[in-house]
């Protein structure tokens, strides 16, 4: 089974309904510039009220190694996604306090990522690659690039999903989970119950197809 994460959550009610549909993780965004960034105190009034087994996944882009382990000590989170351009060494001491996930970016025509310079990675977020953006673009990346990954690393296929195409997505990645933001948003920030249920039928859909 394909598992689902929703990112950018900002408000109690989108994590709410991800859980209701069955996600397996939400991402909660730390990054300043984000139009999606929630503050620490949003956080944890979100956090406290999260059902068991839904991951929280803090996402962090440059953050100092001490800073991400501190804020994710304090909250309690479970996963720390690195979306910029922290380098191995930084992953490699977040990673001695809690599972990381490495975001990497994949453009179309671009040859895959060193995955091996990531070796403390718990997983690999495979996003879009857009100068100076880091994340939520709507764009999608590189899906057979994607696949060939998955064969050999999990592999969180992001970038430009929608429920329109998350089902050839699935299909051709068979990745280990696919990660969703700006895709099931009314706007930045605020998802759409109706888009959010579309996904998840979808995806549940080609992931059952796929098993």
């Amino acid at each position: 089974m394909v598992r689902v994460k929703i990112c950018g959550i900002t408000k109690w009610e989108d994590a709410k309904l991800a859980a209701d549909l069955g996600a397996h993780a939400i991402g909660l965004n730390f990054y300043e510039q984000s139009p999606r960034c929630i503050t620490p105190f949003g956080a944890t009034e979100i956090l406290r009220r999260l059902p068991p087994f839904v991951t929280s996944v803090g996402v962090f882009v440059n953050w100092e190694e001490t800073a991400i382990t501190a804020l994710a000590k304090a909250l309690k989170l479970a996963l720390a996604q690195l979306h910029g351009d922290e380098p191995p060494r930084v992953l490699a001491r977040v990673a001695e306090h809690i599972p990381v996930i490495k975001a990497l970016r994949l453009g179309q025509g671009a040859d895959a990522p060193d995955f091996a310079k990531y070796k403390g990675a718990a997983a690999f977020l495979l996003d879009a690659a857009i100068s100076g953006q880091y994340g939520g673009t709507g764009t999608t990346g590189n899906w057979h690039a994607a696949r060939n990954a998955a064969q050999s690393h999990r592999i969180l296929l992001a970038g430009g999903l929608t429920p329109e195409n998350i089902g050839e997505a699935i299909r051709i990645v068979r990745p280990y989970a696919v990660d969703v933001a700006s895709g099931v948003e009314a706007r930045p920030g605020k998802k759409d119950p109706a888009k959010m249920r579309a996904f998840f039928e979808e995806a549940g859909r080609a992931s059952r197809e796929i098993s």
